[in-house]
Order: C-alpha cells, then sequence, then structure tokens
C-alpha cells in the first residue's frame, strides 16, 4: 500500500506536467494571429501599388508595367506563402480547425504534417525567387548592374530549388518508411491471431 501511494503522487505530477507541456502549443497562436496582421499589410500594399498602376498607366512604357506587375506577383505569392504557414501551422503545432467537409477547405490541408508542409513552403520560396530572378533579367537590359548580383542571385534560387528536392526526398524517405513499420505491425499481428486460431483446436483435442 505504501508503495503505490508513493507511485500516485509522482504519476500526478508528470501528469500535470505533461498537460502544461503540452498546452503551452497555444502560445504559438498569438504568432499566427501577427502574421494575419502582416497579411493585411500586404493587402494595404497590394492595392496601393496596383491603383499607382492604374493611375500611370498612360505614361508606363511596357517594361515599367511588366515590373509592378512582377511586384504584385510577387506579394500575391508571399501572401500565399503566409497563408500556407498560419492555416498549415496552426493546424499542425497548436490545434485542430475542423474543416471537414467544409467547401472550402484547402486540398493539402486533409495530409498536412511537419513534412509536407515544409516541402511545400520550400516550393513557394522557389516561386517567390524566380519572380525576383525574372525581375533582375529585366533590370539589366534597362540599367548597369554588377555580375555578382545576378550571379548571386541566380545561386541563391538554385539553393532554393535544390533544399526543395533533398526535402522532398526526405519527406518521400520518411512516409515510406512509416508506412513500411505500419505493414510489418499489420502483418505481425495477422500472424498472431492466426497463431492463437491454430493453438486453439488443438488445446480443445486434448
Amino acid at each position: 500500500m505504501n508503495a503505490i501511494q508513493s507511485v500516485n503522487p509522482r504519476a500526478r505530477s508528470l501528469a500535470v506536467l505533461g498537460n502544461f507541456i503540452f498546452l503551452s502549443r497555444w502560445l504559438q497562436a498569438p504568432l499566427y494571429v501577427g502574421l494575419i496582421v502582416a497579411q493585411g499589410v500586404y493587402v494595404y500594399h497590394f492595392l496601393k501599388e496596383l491603383w499607382q498602376l492604374v493611375q500611370k498607366t498612360p505614361a508606363l512604357d511596357e517594361t515599367a508595367i511588366m515590373m509592378t506587375v512582377l511586384g504584385l506577383i510577387d506579394v500575391v505569392m508571399i501572401a500565399n506563402l503566409l497563408i500556407m504557414v498560419i492555416v498549415g501551422g496552426y493546424e499542425t503545432f497548436v490545434s485542430r480547425l475542423n474543416l471537414e467537409g467544409h467547401p472550402d477547405q484547402p486540398e493539402w490541408l486533409s495530409h498536412v504534417n511537419a513534412g509536407v508542409l515544409k516541402v511545400k513552403l520550400a516550393t513557394a520560396l522557389i516561386g517567390i525567387s524566380s519572380i525576383h530572378l525574372l525581375k533582375t533579367f529585366i533590370e539589366v537590359g534597362s540599367k548597369p548592374m554588377p555580375d555578382n548580383a545576378v550571379m548571386w542571385q541566380l545561386l541563391l534560387h538554385l539553393t532554393f530549388v535544390l533544399s526543395a528536392l533533398l526535402l522532398a526526398l526526405t519527406d518521400r524517405v520518411s512516409t515510406q518508411s512509416a508506412a513500411d513499420a505500419r505493414a510489418a505491425r499489420h502483418q505481425n499481428s495477422r500472424g498472431s491471431s492466426a497463431d492463437g486460431n491454430i493453438l486453439a483446436p488443438s488445446s480443445g483435442r486434448r
């Protein structure tokens, strides 16, 4: 009895500590709210740039219009990145959003995890880097630019591409390993149940 009484307070303490650690995930909620505010800033910037483009359209040449449109696309892609971080991060690390059956539920959210989220973020960064690289290539023809600037930007873009490939490969390997482990456990459980079915009749005949 004394041993049981001495174990119970320790078990309760560990349970309380575990619940407290698990509740600490809610500290991330204000961070995602802050990202929503940041996205509102990007929306304001987008509308401002769009209004300036409409106002100055008669005085702009094709290159200036293209650069402004690429800037707008850049803002949109960063906003998409924010959405993936806000929705996917909250769903993965804080709490379920309970969007099953919702007509506007993103397709990728149904199977999102930390690995999938990393791959999608890396892909979004590649898109953003591509827009910046395209803007740099357009600016090269209109104004002088150091060769090192173009080279470093190209190397940075290739680094993003390589990182995305490695993340996708790592996620695929880990997913396959988890699937193999589940299949092995299922096979072992089926084998154990089959052995039990075989032994039961023989014990009855004895």
